[in-house]
């Protein structure tokens, strides 16, 4: 992956290699964030509202804050596109970073543990790197997509704070052989008709109910062989598990099998999309 930096980035292009070098504070800005989740009292903050009708907490807006923040100072030439800040005008740049500070705020609302901080790289219409920090479960999921060897796909512990552990190497798993079931990864909180039919398209599938952007972090660590949304989603919500998936040998594709394009539409819509264990299953 190469040696970590806090050098800031300042140029708005960024491949592979300039990815793999901010890996390591990304994760920590992730796990700085969860923490600031984690110090406000669920039983007491105030839950607002949104045009979409959809919740936002003190919570989400802490660690928005202090992803932006982190931001400025390691990759300033780099805009940053998040759920909670204004949406650009014409169009993403070429390159971008996509963020939702808190992702599964139902669950969180609800005091379960599965939600996320989700960070994700873009470039040229694609989730080149992502984290997906999950801090009440104590774990960290990152992905460096793209070519060949330079691709990572790991798994880290988060200690006391936001002290991370060493990174422990995830893989996707093949497809379930004859007589064995599939494992299907559904939304605890957004169920789909069209989903569900997919899922009973494959005799004997088991259902594991699950939040936020965990479900793809458990394809991505070969607990779940799928999970197909095919109900529209926010790019935010998926963009740093597609890239864990991605890296760690599985793919993404909308309901279609085509590959996915970020940034392209102005309302950060996601139609549909499936996430697969196993490419050839696509």
């Amino acid at each position: 992956m190469g040696p970590p930096t806090n050098k800031p980035l300042s140029h708005p292009s960024i491949d592979q290699s300039a990815a793999a070098r901010l890996m390591a504070p990304l994760t920590a800005l992730v796990a700085r964030a969860g923490a600031a989740i984690l110090k406000v009292d669920r039983d007491r903050m105030q839950v607002d509202g949104k045009s979409d009708g959809s919740p936002v907490t003190e919570a989400d807006l802490a660690a928005d804050r202090i992803i932006a923040e982190g931001l400025k100072q390691l990759a300033p030439g780099i805009p940053a596109l998040s759920e909670e800040r204004a949406r650009p005008q014409g169009g993403c740049p070429d390159a971008f970073f996509l963020i939702d500070p808190l992702d599964g705020t139902k669950e969180f609302v609800a005091g379960r543990d599965e939600f996320t901080v989700n960070l994700a790289l873009l470039v040229a219409g694609t989730p080149l790197l992502g984290i997906v920090g999950a801090p009440a479960l104590g774990l960290i999921w990152r992905g460096l997509a793209g070519q060949g060897e330079g691709r990572i796909a790991e798994r880290l512990a988060i200690g006391p704070g936001d002290e991370v552990g060493p990174p422990q190497p995830i893989h996707t798993r093949r497809f379930p052989p004859p007589g064995q079931a599939w494992v299907a990864a559904v939304s605890r909180s957004h169920g789909d008709a069209a989903s569900e039919a997919f899922i009973d398209a494959r005799p004997g599938a088991v259902r594991v109910r699950l939040g936020s952007a965990v479900k793809l972090a458990k394809v991505a660590e070969g607990e779940v062989d799928i999970y197909p949304r095919l109900a529209p989603t926010s790019e935010w919500d998926i963009a740093a598990g597609h890239a864990i998936v991605t890296a760690a040998g599985g793919k993404v594709t909308d309901a279609s099998g085509r590959a996915l394009r970020f940034g392209e539409r102005g309302d950060f819509i996601v139609p549909a999309f499936v996430a697969w264990g196993d490419p050839t299953a696509s």
